[in-house]
Order: structure tokens, then sequence, then C-alpha cells
């Protein structure tokens, strides 16, 4: 498939099950919006993305807002992905934005980050969270443009990318900026299953968007094993949220 017969190129997500449901990964150059509660996988699922890449020969960026480097790493060999050799080779490079120090934050993410992108020659990017970008802006017209400029400015890059953000708590089925959905492509959501009792029962993952692409839209179950995230795409629907 190419873009010339009206359908983008897939890029795998190296989430088992998860291209299933989107008919074979993410379409290129695609903003995807993943949202949860704590305790979900999001960063989980970003890293297992940006891996996936590496091991099909591509170079990724994983912008972190939240976690410093150390305990980034820590993470992914956890699941024993190649993480070290990955930065060290340079086919994977881990940024850090740092909400608390918002002139330099704001003029890197307005002016720089794009080119950045560019010169890392990044297929692949992460941002997490950016949940945290509120802490830039006073007011929602400031805060919706500084989204808005971070998507641009992955866009600019031509990478395909994830844009990780915590739901909100009172209603999990959108971020808790509520802003986020609107400058994404796709949007997933990350949540937890709870029986008759009350009592959580697993997670469950659903794809709310994903524009210029047939999707399931089913909610489908998933676990956070020793390899990461499988999704259970086969699996009978459940129920809504």
């Amino acid at each position: 498939m190419s873009e010339s017969d009206g359908v983008r190129p897939r890029v795998p997500t190296g989430v088992g099950g998860l291209d299933e449901m989107i008919g074979g990964g993410f379409p290129a150059g695609h903003v995807v919006l993943v949202t949860g509660l704590p305790g979900t996988g999001k960063t989980c699922l970003g890293l297992q993305f940006l891996l996936e890449g590496v091991a099909r020969g591509e170079r990724g960026v994983f912008l972190s807002l939240e976690e410093d480097v150390g305990p980034l790493l820590e993470s992914g060999r956890q699941f024993h992905w190649p993480v070290d050799a990955a930065v060290k080779d340079g086919t994977l490079k881990v940024l850090r934005l740092d909400p608390k120090e918002t002139r330099q934050s704001l003029h890197r993410i307005q002016g720089e980050l794009g080119k950045e992108f560019t010169a890392l020659k990044a297929q692949r990017i992460v941002v997490d969270s950016v949940s945290l970008l509120n802490m830039l802006s006073d007011d929602e017209p400031s805060r919706r443009a500084t989204l808005f400029a971070l998507a641009g400015a992955c866009r600019e890059s031509g990478a395909t990318t994830i844009l990780t953000a915590e739901a909100d708590p009172i209603h999990p089925e959108v971020s808790r900026d509520g802003l986020s959905e609107y400058v994404a492509d796709g949007v997933l959501l990350l949540g937890y299953r709870t029986g008759s009792d009350g009592h959580r029962v697993g997670l469950a993952l659903r794809v709310l968007k994903m524009r210029r692409a047939a999707h399931v839209r089913t909610v489908q179950p998933y676990a956070i094993g020793p390899k990461g995230i499988q999704v259970d795409a086969k699996a009978v629907d459940f129920g809504g949220p």
C-alpha cells in the first residue's frame, strides 16, 4: 500500500494483538494519543513501540516530561528490551524536557523541537506525558497553543508519534486535560475493568479513533507480562466502560 493509493503505509506497533485491531499498525505519520489511569502501561506501550522500531532498523526518540533517563531505561530492562544497546548505538535517543523550566521549555517546543527531531532522523517519537504541559501555561488558550505546537513539531519531523496522557480520574474515558484528543489522529484508551462486586479484574484497551484507518471498536483485554503488553485481540467484547 502507498499514499498514492489513498492509504498510508502502516507502522507496526510491536504490541501483540494491537496491530490486528488497527489493520496492521498506526498509519505512518500519525500522532496517536495513549491515555489511561496510572499503572495501565502507557509508558510501557511507548517504549515497546520504540523498541519495535529499533528492531526494524529505525530511529526513535523518547521525550520525557516525567522520568529521568536512568529510571526510564530501567523500565525497559525489566522487559529485557535492548534499551542500553539502542542508546549506545544512537538508534534510541532519550530527551528530557523539564516542565519546571517554563521559559526554556516553551521556547524549545515552539521553535526548536521539530528541528531536533528532524536532525535526529526520528522515525518514531514518544512524548511521555503531555499532561505535564499544563505546568507551562496558566490558561487554557496557552495550554492549547503549547499542545498544538508540540504535535506540530512531531508532524514536522515526519515521524509516527505516541503522546501519553493521564486520564481524568472521575471520567477515565477522557484525558485529564481534555485537549489532547483534539490534536491526535488516533486515540487508544487503556483502563481497568471491574467485576460486579466492584473489584478490579484486569486491564482493557479500546481504540476510540484512528483517522484514515478501519479499526476494531470493541473493548479488548490486555496484560502486562515479561515481554511487555499483549492484547487479546480475539477475545469477546465484554462491554463498555
